[in-house]
């Protein structure tokens, strides 16, 4: 066994193989993998093995689309059978909202160049007759749907990498991981010992007892999940061709043909944990009890749908345990403490995702990072807050509504509130309804008397629709409060504070006390990282305020470049709370509760002082994401509600209140702002997205040579608002777009209808060349063609008069 190694993946699963496949593929030849037991121990070898190419998320789709078209390549490659069964697969919608979910998909299908379409019950009965079609409303077929081998899969993965130069070791269980001063690894087996700069843990069931070797707390929970096998089916027998695959989410079961009879699968809502405090280290090809009791309303409605289900014996019962994340994806990417851990755990369609990942991995760690944005599954998107609780809370909604749309903006209210500031109670007592942004409870929207105090979730405008354009019409006519504190927020300290700040961002950071400036934050491929406002509080103290769901995404790139001494860098986000108050009678509001001379000449725009309000001490900047005149007031979180409070009564004669994220939402829409994880992304370079400027090409910063790799080409997308012709539902990121001729050419990244402006607004990633303004596109809202035209200027306060009050 090799005593040193580019990288050493712990865990011989698919997820593990395809890694090492793919690092060995990326030209690191010198790759080791160590499994415990046998290839495809654990869950690989008994899983079902579905494969499908569709998802909500684009990228996720691009992700499976890719592995579904690897498995032929492998086979070729290494001459090891996938087993790949490709009849197709039929998806079912029962009801508007599923046949909403399916258009849609079908749309970003046609985005991409992928093969999915509506068929008629004419053609879904040939395809396969022993499914009763009455009561479906609309019948979508993707070709390439089908199943593969798990273990041939796996093997063809293991021949693929040792054809490179890898090893792969069985029987070779990981007994320790211990990082070096120098930030590599030692990996201690019974065997031997390797050094490596990376440790990828792929080890599934194990994934917890790995990670806790290396002092990583994962958040993943085992569950136990049933499907069986029918007898032979005597329809299928006289058949010369293979079914394809039903996917009825809406009964909550999953269908498809095995040998001559057929597979059902469910997600019941009779949840089973397991393993609650660690997989059993013997545990590896055996099963649990079989449990058909728990699944029979599942089987009830497979039967009803497929009366052969029922007249077929059951030939086997499958009860395996399958490891779960609190939001069922995949917990992915380096462990932002520490160097070179890398993560790969919780995932569920691992067949249809095993080769997407393993790209993807090996793009990461090769190139610095991956092609497609990950931060939807990037393990960083949790912090410590998502504890033992929290995660079987989560785990256990996941499981029972496996196959439930996840709706635009819906919040499922499964283990929260994980963490609160002091005004949550407050809130919630004035009618806040709260979404989670990394672990924070942050009020969206606050019902007034009348209004409605439950929400509700769909594809279509739903019934926070009207409270919400009320927040923006009282904030946009007066003035509003906004709770911030789920920004995230940092103090840089010391002598060298300026320096590290300009080896960090791409802009230049502001010299003067009191000045503030907006920065880009550079990837490794030169897209858009990040964007911050830092803030020169004193002759050596910085603020820099970021994106709160970013916070430990960023770590990574704040640890990169080593702090000069003397210097101090710390996270606030937890000890300093905070409100934007915005509006045009903002000043006044503020005026009733500070001594502080809030005019332009002397509080101007971008700026920034400590101030007093009410009392209590707050950093004030003089900046606000509604695009209106405000201030951003940040207070230690033991003030809070004072602060609160205060601003609530003085807002009350000026006829001001409270504001939640979803108005903020449609706000920053009207006047054309992006924002980070929504429309910037390091897929995108920093002058397809409108950030160029903020960019100074005669100073070093973070990745500068990635940039200046890219920053003369022409973009090939660019950034544009959209006016939309939406009545009953708006974009909201993810829609593709096309020309009038049905050509792709881009699709939304955010949307929302703009209350104060009257407009559907979408904020879109267009071809370069392929729309101008004035143009008109199509926008597939709920999967369906919507005009939209391409706006020149934002249609609120273009000029920025408002924003910067020059008349003020």
């Amino acid at each position: 066994m090799r005593t040193h190694a580019q990288a050493v993946v712990i865990g011989g699963g698919v997820i593990g193989c395809s890694i090492l496949y793919h690092l060995a593929k990326l030209g690191w030849s010198d790759v080791v993998l160590l499994e415990r037991s046998e290839l495809t121990s654990g869950s690989t070898w008994h899983a079902a093995a579905n494969i499908h190419g569709l998802h909500d998320s684009t990228n996720i789709s691009r992700l499976q689309h890719y592995t579904m078209n690897l498995y032929a390549e492998l086979e070729a490659e290494t001459g090891q059978s996938c087993g790949v069964f490709q009849p197709g697969s039929l998806y079912l919608a029962q009801t508007e909202a599923r046949e909403h979910q399916l258009r849609l998909q079908e749309a970003k299908a046609r985005r991409y160049g992928m093969n999915f379409h509506e068929v008629s019950r004419d053609e879904a009965e040939r395809l396969h007759p022993l499914v009763d079609f009455d009561g479906i409303r609309c019948i979508m077929f993707e070709p390439d749907g089908g199943n593969v081998d798990p273990s041939g899969v796996t093997n063809a993965y293991a021949v693929g990498a040792r054809q490179r130069g890898a090893e792969i070791h069985r029987f070779t269980p990981v007994i320790a991981t211990e990082q070096q001063p120098d930030g590599s690894w030692i990996v201690r087996t019974e065997k031997g010992d390797i050094r490596t700069p990376w440790v990828v843990n792929a080890a599934g069931l194990w994934a917890r007892e790995v990670g806790a070797m290396a002092g990583v707390d994962l958040p993943l929970l085992p569950t136990e999940h049933q499907y069986f096998v029918t007898e032979t089916i005597a329809e299928i027998a006289a058949m010369d061709r293979r079914l394809p695959s039903v996917a009825d989410r809406d009964g909550e079961y999953y269908l498809r043909q095995e040998g001559q009879g057929l597979l059902v699968g469910a997600y019941e809502k009779d949840v089973r944990f397991w393993a609650e405090d660690g997989t059993p280290q013997g545990f590896g090809h055996e099963l649990f009890a079989d449990d058909l009791e728990r699944i029979e309303d599942n089987m009830m409605r497979a039967i009803d749908r497929v009366p052969a289900v029922g007249e077929a014996g059951i030939k086997r019962v499958i009860n395996g345990p399958m490891i779960w994340s609190p939001d069922s994806a995949a917990l992915f990417g380096p462990v932002p403490e520490l160097d070179g851990y890398f993560c790969c755990c919780g995932i569920i369609p691992g067949f249809s995702q095993n080769g997407g990942l393993g790209r993807l991995s090996a793009e990461w760690m090769v190139e610095g990072e991956p092609t497609l944005d990950m931060f939807g599954w990037d393990m960083a998107r949790y912090g410590a807050w998502a504890g033992k609780a929290f995660t079987k809370a989560r785990v256990g909604d996941q499981y029972a509504n496996r196959f439930k749309i996840h709706f635009p903006n819906e919040e499922r209210v499964a283990g929260r509130p994980a963490r609160v500031r002091p005004v949550y109670q407050m809130q919630k007592d004035m009618g806040a309804h709260f979404g989670l942004n990394f672990g924070w409870e942050h009020p969206l929207w606050f019902t007034a008397e009348g209004e409605p105090d439950a929400e509700t979730y769909g594809f279509t405008r739903q019934n926070w629709w009207e409270p919400v354009g009320r927040e923006v019409k009282m904030l946009r006519t007066n003035a509003g409060i906004l709770d911030i504190s789920n920004f995230a927020k940092y103090r840089v300290k010391g002598p060298g504070a300026e320096d590290w700040l300009n080896a960090l961002f791409a802009n230049r950071m502001p010299h003067e006390v009191g000045r503030s400036c907006l920065t880009p934050l550079i990837g490794k491929r030169g897209g858009v990282a990040g964007d911050f406002t830092v803030t020169r509080l004193d002759k050596d103290e910085f603020w820099v305020v970021g994106s709160g769901m970013a916070e430990r995404f960023h770590l990574r790139f704040f640890r990169a470049i080593p702090l000069p001494d003397g210097t101090t860098f710390e996270s606030l986000t937890e000890s300093i709370a905070g409100f934007n108050v915005a509006g045009p009678r903002s000043r006044e509001l503020l005026g009733r509760l500070t001594n502080t001379d809030l005019a332009n000449e002397g509080f101007p725009f971008m700026r920034s002082r400590r101030i007093s309000v009410a009392g209590v001490d707050c950093v004030a900047i003089r900046v606000s994401f509604t695009g209106d005149l405000g201030w951003e007031l940040h207070c230690a979180e033991g003030d809070q509600v004072v602060l609160y409070r205060a601003l609530l009564d003085a807002g009350k004669e000026l006829g001001a209140g409270p504001v939640g994220g979803r108005a903020l939402m449609s706000m920053r829409l009207e006047k054309g702002y992006g924002s980070w994880g929504r429309d910037y992304s390091p897929e995108y370079w920093p002058h397809e997205s409108g950030l160029g400027g903020l960019i100074k090409r005669d100073k070093d910063f973070l990745n500068k040579a990635a940039w200046e790799a890219i920053a003369d080409k022409p973009a090939r997308e660019t950034m544009v608002l959209l006016e939309i012709d939406a009545l009953e539902a708006d974009a909201s990121g993810s829609e593709p777009i096309f020309a009038t001729d049905g050509t792709p050419i881009g699709q939304v990244s955010s949307g929302a209808y703009g209350y104060f402006v009257g407009k559907s607004l979408a904020l879109a990633y267009l071809k370069a060349g392929s729309a101008a303004p004035g143009d008109t596109v199509h926008v597939a809202i709920l999967g369906q063609p919507h005009k939209a035209r391409v706006l020149e200027r934002p249609p609120f306060d273009p000029d920025g008069v408002r924003l910067r009050d020059k008349a003020g």
